[in-house]
């Protein structure tokens, strides 16, 4: 587990994100998924995938769809420790992404990708450029798929998958708010825990 770059940017005497623990590991569980609203600078959602050990991260400005014609840009971030996806509250004035968290959606998913009738780690098939996850959450359901763009590493699509969860007339990120964890939302968070020190739930 490498969070190197995550603590390197991070100041834990200011802001209450959690450090990490190397002895975190999700055992005899279902890999997790979160998603959080994250009003920095750039307003933009963080989708966040267990794998090994860690979340993996990318920041999608327009966050997730349900509609299978719609591509999400996804930005790879950098890996997050496991319990960032428990963490609600306002990331403190000059700390990096500065700015309230929400945990948008939350649940766990399951890595589908296959090449010839065989199932494809999950870290290798980030590694090739193509993962799909099945995910189960409050709000968003069923499979997506993270393709690797030609451009940078780090730039990414969002795709709905078009399976029984898809549905092209909702809009989740518009209509569904709140916090799936307190039922607060983002404006509440930033009220509430300003000047707070980033405090949490």
């Amino acid at each position: 587990m490498n969070l190197k770059q995550y603590r390197e940017k991070r100041d834990f005497r200011k802001t209450r994100e959690p450090q990490g623990d190397p002895a975190d590991r999700n055992t005899g569980r279902k890999p997790v998924f979160v998603i959080q609203e994250h009003a920095a600078s750039s307003h933009h959602f963080d989708l966040r995938l267990e794998i090994d050990g860690v979340l993996k991260s990318w920041a999608v400005p327009k966050g997730p769809s349900t509609d299978p014609k719609e591509k999400r840009m996804a930005i790879a971030t950098e890996d997050h420790p496991l319990d960032y996806a428990d963490f609600e509250g306002t990331i403190p004035e000059g700390e990096y992404g500065a700015g309230a968290v929400l945990i948008w959606d939350r649940g766990s998913w399951k890595n589908i990708t296959e090449k010839d009738g065989e199932v494809v780690p999950a870290a290798e098939a980030l590694q090739n450029g193509h993962l799909l996850a099945w995910l189960e959450g409050g709000k968003i359901r069923g499979g997506y798929a993270l393709h690797r763009t030609g451009g940078k590493e780090g730039n990414w699509l969002l795709i709905k998958m078009d399976d029984d969860e898809a549905d092209r007339r909702r809009n989740p990120v518009s209509t569904q708010r709140e916090s799936v964890e307190t039922g607060r939302t983002i404006d509440e968070i930033s009220a509430r825990d300003s000047g707070n020190g980033g405090a949490p739930r």
